[in-house]
């Protein structure tokens, strides 16, 4: 996996080059690659939604034929337990996703607790200034908006730094471009986005 991006709601990511690569959640990354290695054949994997988990998951099972459980608290509890204890017979990896590890994710079911407390846990991060510039630039480019790379540099100091922030950024510029039909300007985002209500003064430095 070298250069993996994030995925959204629109368009549906599902390629390597759909994820993106940074200290948020390179140790992640680096820890899936090493699979084969792990003593459990197991990894719960947290973080915010829309971080690019599933997307991870994903691309995981494909290059590993491993079994995925996303969105895990939503799952059987049964099928789970199971799950976890066919893969360290097979030796076939599985990957939980979930949005939080236990004991903040209830588990009724003893055997599963026990199953997942003997479990590596891994968290992907908020996203960094330099993940979150990028990540705006590629889900305009993937709905087909050309942005100045300076775009990137006014927004960053002056949003939110969430995974969902930058979604609820580019539908609004989706939705400017599609009303105005022209090139996407820093001025042209900056009223947009003033006028919504989803960009303040900038950080300070330090």
């Amino acid at each position: 996996m070298n250069q993996i991006a994030l995925p959204f709601a629109w368009p549906v990511a599902d390629r390597d080059e759909d994820f993106l690569l940074s200290d948020a959640n390179r140790a992640v990354v680096e820890h899936l690659t090493r699979w084969s290695l792990w003593p459990v054949m197991a990894t719960l994997v947290t973080g915010p939604r829309k971080s690019g988990r599933s997307l991870l998951g994903r691309i995981f099972v494909r290059k590993t034929g491993g079994r995925l459980f996303d969105n895990a608290e939503a799952h059987d509890e049964e099928a789970l337990f199971h799950a976890w204890n066919e893969a360290q017979s097979a030796r076939r990896p599985l990957l939980i996703v979930a949005d939080r590890p236990p004991p903040a994710w209830a588990i009724a079911l003893p055997d599963l607790r026990s199953r997942l407390a003997a479990t590596p846990q891994m968290e992907i991060g908020p996203p960094d200034d330099a993940l979150l510039g990028q990540l705006v630039l590629k889900l305009l480019g993937d709905r087909g908006i050309a942005a100045p790379p300076e775009l990137a540099d006014f927004l960053v100091p002056r949003i939110e730094r969430t995974y969902i922030s930058a979604i609820m950024i580019v539908d609004i510029l989706d939705r400017v471009m599609l009303s105005h039909h022209r090139r996407m300007t820093v001025p042209l985002a900056k009223r947009a986005l003033e006028e919504a209500g989803l960009i303040h003064r900038a950080r300070q430095a330090g």
